[in-house]
């Protein structure tokens, strides 16, 4: 067990430090951590989840989790167990949303949970962990979105907003770690695909005929247009890349995103391998284990190709890579220059990060050169190993 202090953002009113200390002589059999965000969310958080069964050896870590990403959390190895909501029901109606609330409490209940960490720190998430009776209880203070008068933060342990003295959303993720006086053992995501999930993922490289190791894997995908470098653009730099280093290039995705991939695939004069809804989102880390490199925008799977541990290279608009850039491995972020000047026209809403269009002003020829750099920074690194 670790012998960390643990760090508190104010005084100790509620007895956490009892908390605490009572932790190390009857550590916790089963622990909820509430992460209803993103599957990009989710991989971050998985570095939370290593030093939770680090510091308590054979401990249930369990998920709750849009029901989406249930078995990406079981198949890499992050969870235990995944209790799921459906998002579509939070977000109907009145009745809708209580009954689905009412269900996801229910299933809750019946695992008496002894530690509820909540890193979602929303006010559906706080008045799940009041309810759920943990003994302890993890929450932020302050709050992301501070409780309204009727509301109140139900955590008897309280976490900084960032710990460990970082800024990105890692740190936000960790910072019940610290509150806790936990050792950082595992400081960044590091996903390990169950063996089925890489047995699956060779097997699809052996159907197209790519090569482990000598493939770039690219994503061309994001939630919404502006988070989305131009097709053309991918085309572009995919055959420059193809072109200079001679490696394969396979398209990933989720099916949603075929309408980018065609233009793409119109777009580019390299051979291309369209794995786009080829295979489960629990088999892409097994897939990215295999590739040399990944290329692609802000998103999910820009952190799980990080987590997997293969050099990344993203296309970064408004959102800062320094909060959300990708970590564990090797990378280089691509931003164009800050104030932006607005390309996105009527499409943008800033100031929400997920609505400027700002990524279409980066230009393929630093994308290339970085693409370029990054693999020849990382290829020296492997010959040193060998």
């Amino acid at each position: 067990m670790s012998t960390s202090q643990p760090s508190f953002v104010d005084s100790d009113p509620s007895g956490a430090r009892t908390r605490i200390s009572q932790l190390r002589s009857d550590p916790p059999r089963s622990i909820l951590i509430l992460q209803t965000k993103h599957i990009g969310d989710l991989v971050l958080s998985s570095a939370l989840a290593r030093n939770l069964q680090l510091e308590y050896p054979g401990v249930r870590i369990v998920f709750l989790c849009d029901g989406r990403f249930a078995s990406f959390l079981t198949a890499n190895d992050i969870a235990s167990e995944v209790v799921t909501f459906r998002r579509s029901y939070m977000r109907g109606t009145p009745l809708r949303r209580t009954q689905e609330l009412v269900l996801t409490l229910f299933k809750l209940r019946r695992y008496h949970f002894d530690m509820v960490v909540d890193i979602t720190d929303t006010k559906t998430s706080r008045f799940i962990s009041g309810l759920l009776g943990a003994r302890v209880r993890v929450g932020y203070h302050p709050s992301e979105r501070a409780p309204r008068w009727l509301e109140r933060q139900p955590a008897n342990v309280k976490a900084k907003p960032f710990g460990y003295g970082g800024r990105h959303f890692l740190h936000r993720y960790l910072s019940p770690l610290e509150a806790l006086g936990i050792e950082l053992r595992a400081p960044s995501p590091d996903i390990r695909p169950m063996p089925i999930e890489t047995t699956k993922a060779l097997a699809l490289l052996d159907k197209f005929h790519l090569r482990p190791g000598a493939f770039v894997a690219v994503h061309a995908g994001a939630s919404f247009p502006g988070r989305r470098w131009q097709p053309e653009r991918f085309a572009a730099a995919i055959d420059r890349i193809s072109a200079e280093t001679g490696l394969d290039v396979a398209l990933v995705g989720s099916p949603d995103e075929n309408e980018v991939v065609e233009k793409v695939l119109a777009n580019a004069k390299t051979r291309i391998v369209n794995l786009v809804g080829a295979l489960p989102l629990e088999t892409l880390p097994a897939l990215f284990k295999q590739a040399r490199l990944f290329l692609g925008n802000d998103s999910g799977p820009m952190h799980m190709a990080a987590a997997a541990g293969i050099p990344v290279v993203g296309l970064f608009g408004l959102q800062s890579p320094v909060r959300w850039g990708p970590v564990g491995a090797p990378n280089i972020p691509m931003r164009p220059s800050m104030p932006c000047d607005c390309v996105g026209g009527d499409l943008c809403e800033r100031p929400d990060p997920n609505k400027a269009c700002c990524v279409w002003r980066l230009e393929v020829a630093p994308v290339v050169e970085a693409v370029l750099e990054l693999l020849a920074r990382t290829h020296t690194a492997l010959e040193a190993e060998m």
